[in-house]
């Protein structure tokens, strides 16, 4: 594998309070990619993904941040921890590299406005 492309796990986060959410696994990603440019990527892909369920390719996801760093700790949070939002959501300007986006990383990709409504109230529904 050349030093700038990874593997990278891509989690759809469609609900956080249903804990609804799948995983993606991209190869070949090059990290010196603008995370503006990746996201747009993902979401090309995810639309004509098999085996991916409808609700999951539509849904407008605009924000990724950081989950897991391979060799690191793991949150005891099922979807994703609520804290450090400023070291790990991703900015667009970012390149994948300064973002902090290493191979074998895991970051979730949801929508903005339910991330913050959850944040303010996180309660979990069944």
């Amino acid at each position: 594998m050349a030093g700038c492309e990874a593997v990278l796990t891509v989690r759809l986060v469609r609900s956080f309070e249903h804990r609804n959410f799948k995983p993606v696994v991209f190869h070949g990603v090059n990290l010196d990619q603008t995370v503006q440019n990746f996201i747009q990527l993902v979401r090309d892909d995810i639309a004509t993904r098999r085996g991916l369920p409808p609700p999951f390719k539509t849904y407008a996801y605009d924000t990724m941040k950081i989950i897991h760093q391979a060799h690191g700790a793991k949150t005891n949070e099922l979807v994703m921890s609520l804290e450090d939002d400023e070291n790990l959501i991703l900015q667009d300007n970012q390149t994948l590299r300064a973002a902090g986006v290493a191979n074998e990383t895991e970051v979730a990709f949801f929508r903005k406005e339910d991330y913050g409504v959850y944040k303010a109230n996180p309660k979990t529904a069944w």
